[in-house]
């Protein structure tokens, strides 16, 4: 049997044959995501998947898409490309379970500017590592080699996930009353928001400057703590759920605090958050002070240190905690609800 190869193409830029051996490269981890559900593999038109509906009164898919952005330079200038994919996986699972809702598979698409296969593949071990301990299968997938758009040494990178909740479990933020309290849930750093702001701080395309500030960083280099990937939420909180109350979740990433806490809860409530409550990692300290950066900007760019946040009635917050305590997650209590005009209040 003859196979497929196009000398014409690999001419013009693109080599299918590079493609054919990123997938095989790839085989082993996307096995490491199977779970039940899963039918036949990768390399068809699509990816199928059988959910087992048992015990869901009315179920309803929930689905998330979102990228990188450009902490993907970081990775290109480090040549480090082993986590990234933890990040896409992270950026939208994270958004589907403040639902209250089970990633069930993810989809990714990378966009390259040459296929290197060994590259792909470390990639995509990536976006494994984060399916796996986020409990849902990669399915599929897409990678484009797109000669002429991106340098060849550059790619751009996205997924795609689908969850599950029965709809009457479905988190209602009007569920969230006056003086609940709000949980925030530890952050692993900078997590994928707010790079461009970063990247101007400190001059990032000036590699030089990643290998720096390890007094400030607690011995970590500035790349180090900028690339270090998003924490992955989804376990504790469907465990929290199952043993929790929970009103409301707010996934803390691009706009902030400002623009992400009043999605979670009604017009007329305001969060009112008090700092010093948890613990603002260095990271975020050292960019506001290189970046003379005012402290709301940094409030409406960035976590500081708080990745979710679990409104739940008071009596609550003591186990809410403990629980993420046992999975290896900083919590504490940072602010409660009031009346209000769907504000955000820090002091």
């Amino acid at each position: 049997m003859e196979k497929s190869y196009s000398n014409a193409y690999k001419e013009a830029g693109v080599d299918v044959t590079a493609g054919y051996e990123s997938v095989e490269l790839i085989k082993k981890d996307v096995k490491r995501t199977e779970i039940p559900g899963v039918l036949g593999g990768i390399g068809g038109f699509g990816g199928l998947f059988a959910p087992d509906l048992k015990g869901y009164e009315k179920p309803v898919f929930i689905s998330g898409t979102d990228g990188v952005g450009t902490k993907l330079k970081l990775a290109f200038l480090m040549d480090k490309h082993d986590t990234i994919g933890i990040d896409c996986v992270a950026m939208c699972v994270n958004d589907v379970i403040c639902a209250g809702a089970k990633p069930l598979f993810f989809l990714d698409y990378i966009a390259c500017g040459k296929n290197i296969p060994e590259k792909i593949a470390t990639i995509v071990k990536g976006i494994a590592d984060g399916c796996v301990e986020s409990g849902c299968a990669l399915v599929g997938g897409e990678t484009a080699e797109h000669p002429g758009m991106m340098p060849e040494e550059e790619y751009d990178l996205a997924g795609f996930t689908v969850g599950i909740v029965d709809e009457k479990n479905i988190l209602d933020k009007k569920n969230v009353k006056k003086g609940d309290v709000i949980v925030g849930l530890a952050s692993t750093g900078v997590h994928s928001n707010g790079f461009s702001l970063v990247r101007k701080v400190f001059d990032i395309d000036n590699a030089e400057v990643l290998g720096k500030y390890k007094d400030e960083l607690n011995g970590k280099t500035l790349g180090e703590a900028l690339l270090a990937p998003t924490q992955l939420y989804v376990k504790p909180i469907l465990k929290l759920l199952e043993e929790v109350d929970v009103h409301s979740i707010s996934h803390i990433t691009g706009g902030g605090f400002y623009e992400n806490l009043p999605r979670a809860y009604g017009e007329n409530l305001n969060a009112v958050i008090h700092k010093g409550s948890w613990e603002v990692l260095p990271i975020f300290n050292l960019i506001q002070e290189k970046g003379n950066i005012a402290e709301h900007d940094m409030f409406n760019t960035y976590n500081m240190g708080v990745g979710m946040a679990v409104i739940v009635d008071g009596k609550d917050a003591d186990k809410t905690i403990a629980l993420m305590k046992e999975f290896g997650i900083k919590a504490s209590v940072i602010g409660e609800m009031s009346e209000g005009d769907h504000s955000v209040v820090i002091e």
